[in-house]
């Protein structure tokens, strides 16, 4: 982690640029809720402060200047507020070298000043976040509609290596919403065009690919184990064969009916994070799970469903009040929106930037623009999949 004295040349940031409010007060980090902060300064010294941290000083000379213009201030103040505002994610080194060769300077141009804006955890160069995205791992699983858009950001933001599965063939009606495919890959496995669209994209980026179908939690932990066999059974997704072959599981299919289900439990037991998305109707939402951090998707799916006031009859199944149809009702639109969030929580989990929460769920309505979809539930002893305090009726049916 850096301090101040690592730091070579310290500045604030160019997109958490500072100004003065009328009554004095620093503000800074930008007028984005979430990000800016404002600090009370009756003195006037943390403006001179800030304005000194421009990226033309060391940090002894940031010091200096902001003395000569307050004798009467501790030095160790100032050097004090400058730590705090590096720990508070608003300075980075403007001498730090770009650990990148020049292709990747200019590709990522525009991706990485936005990281730098969102970042709130103490770094020296801009270019960390990247770095990290550049060395990570991920498994894709679905390339249609959601797992199309989310590839496409994946591999245009320079994630290191993207494995795509998928069992499926090109159809005509999955055009007006899978960005991978065209007319004349109709007929072809969707594997094998999405992996050619993407390598298109990026070639800087390793985009591997797998025709294969999911059909029971042996498999998807075969693939989360980068084709290492598993045993089948609940009971043997508790051993432990080995780490998990990628730093993430993007989820973006919803066949079988469990495979959410499965991956909860494939990835408690690998512990390694996943992410989901889709949409039903209008209602597009993302999920974001790490184990031994918050609620798993069992535990946010339970909390949910105690919530609910669905004022059905005793008995009657909760699914009647929510129509499924043998293909799920979708556009461009949807597909992109959904895409586009799983993306966004997927470069979160692998880059840290913005830092989020796990064991939540978000997205938007879109009957109703402005009003937020935010599902969070506290981790459940009793979860049959993550809790700590089991039933003996939950340690029978893992044990079958």
């Amino acid at each position: 982690m850096p301090t101040v004295e690592t730091l070579s040349r310290p500045r604030i940031k160019p997109e958490h640029r500072a100004y003065r409010t009328v009554d004095g007060n620093v503000r800074i980090g930008s007028v984005i809720h979430g990000i800016g902060a404002e600090i009370a300064d009756p003195q006037g010294w943390v403006w001179t402060l800030v304005e000194a941290m421009d990226g033309t000083r060391g940090p002894s000379a940031v010091v200096d200047e902001v003395l000569r213009a307050h004798p009467g201030l501790p030095g160790e103040d100032a050097r004090q507020a400058m730590a705090d505002l590096l720990a508070a994610g608003f300075v980075d080194d403007a001498g730090a070298p770009v650990p990148v060769p020049e292709r990747e300077q200019v590709r990522y141009s525009r991706g990485v000043p936005l990281l730098r804006w969102m970042d709130l955890g103490p770094r020296t160069s801009p270019w960390d976040a990247q770095l990290r995205l550049r060395e990570a791992r991920v498994l894709l699983i679905g390339v249609g509609g959601t797992g199309g858009y989310a590839a496409q950001s994946l591999v245009a933001s320079g994630v290191g290596h993207l494995h795509c599965v998928d069992p499926d063939s090109v159809e005509l009606s999955n055009l007006n919403r899978q960005p991978l495919f065209r007319e004349s890959d109709i007929g072809r496995p969707k594997v094998a065009a999405a992996v050619a669209t993407l390598r298109a994209l990026n070639s800087d980026v390793v985009v591997t690919g797998e025709r294969r179908e999911v059909r029971r939690p042996a498999d998807l932990a075969e693939l989360v184990r980068g084709g290492r066999q598993v045993a089948e059974g609940a009971a043997d997704l508790d051993r432990d064969p080995g780490p998990p072959a990628y730093d993430l599981l993007v989820l973006a299919a919803d066949h079988p009916d469990d495979i959410r289900r499965w991956a909860n439990r494939v990835c408690l037991a690998a512990g390694l994070p996943w992410v989901d998305a889709g949409y039903r109707g209008p209602l597009v939402t993302a999920g974001v799970y790490v184990p031994g951090r918050g609620a798993c998707w069992e535990c946010l799916r339970a909390g949910e469903a105690a919530r609910r006031d669905l004022r059905l009859a005793p008995g009657e199944d909760p699914e009647i009040a929510s129509p499924r149809m043998p293909w799920n009702p979708a556009t461009a639109v949807t597909a992109g929106l959904s895409g586009g969030l799983l993306a966004h929580a997927a470069l979160a989990l692998l880059t840290g930037v913005p830092a989020l929460d796990p064991g939540v769920r978000f997205g938007i309505n879109l009957m109703l623009p402005g009003d937020p979809v935010l599902q969070r539930t506290p981790r459940l002893l009793d979860c049959p999949a993550c809790g700590e305090r089991k039933t003996e009726e939950q340690r029978t049916e893992e044990r079958e």
